[in-house]
């Protein structure tokens, strides 16, 4: 039997429902209620998709292909890190482009809510180590999904509330926390780096 709580807590921690919160808020700030509930619906489904998708052959494909776990997680955390920049040094989208974005709102669905914030590269390298065939059975696998689904249960209805917050702080007090949530987001790619390096030299063959 898995441990249920164990596997709770580390899908809460790389996806960090709370922590996608202040993303959700700051790329969504231009849109109506209706499309925002749109918006934290289908970067849910996406998500939940994605991180299925690494579940069922994540682990295939990264061996088919001979690329170490730990490589796989330093470039998610290269990415993680570059849109963490654009979230700290972004500027405020002009009229037309956000005119644009509204037209086009199931891209900001997809990019950044689902991937890489809900569907972070942090719980995909979850979804592949905590499912990995070799230790765990069909059953226990599937009840690792069911705790991660759960999870992002968690993320969407903290998404769904994400208006209430939005009223206390303001637009300006949404790109305070965007920006601060930015530091916090490239800390945790860059210890996703250094991790992945570290894990990648631990198995190097001895010269």
């Amino acid at each position: 039997m898995i441990d249920y709580l164990a596997v709770f807590i580390t899908f809460f921690a790389v996806i960090d429902p709370i922590g996608t919160v202040p993303v959700f808020i700051a790329v969504t700030r231009e849109y109506d209620q209706k499309t925002k509930r749109r918006i934290a619906l289908l970067a849910t489904i996406v998500a939940a998709c994605v991180l299925l998708f690494f579940v069922v052959i994540g682990e295939i494909i990264l061996k088919a292909l001979s690329i170490p776990l730990s490589a796989f997680q330093i470039s998610g955390g290269i990415v993680l890190f570059l849109f963490a920049l654009n979230m700290i040094f972004g500027d405020s989208k002009p009229e037309e482009e956000i005119k644009f974005l509204e037209d086009d709102h199931k891209d900001t669905a997809i990019f950044p809510l689902a991937v890489p914030s809900i569907a972070s590269p942090g719980a995909m390298l979850a979804a592949v180590l905590l499912t990995e065939n070799a230790i765990f059975s069909l059953f226990e696998q599937m009840q690792t999904v069911v705790v991660m689904l759960l999870v992002l249960v968690v993320a969407y209805i903290l998404m769904l509330l994400s208006g209430v917050i939005t009223r206390f702080i303001g637009t300006s007090g949404a790109s305070v926390v965007s920006r601060v949530m930015g530091l916090i987001l490239s800390a945790v790619a860059t210890t996703n780096i250094l991790t992945g390096v570290s894990e990648y030299y631990k198995f190097l063959p001895a010269s």
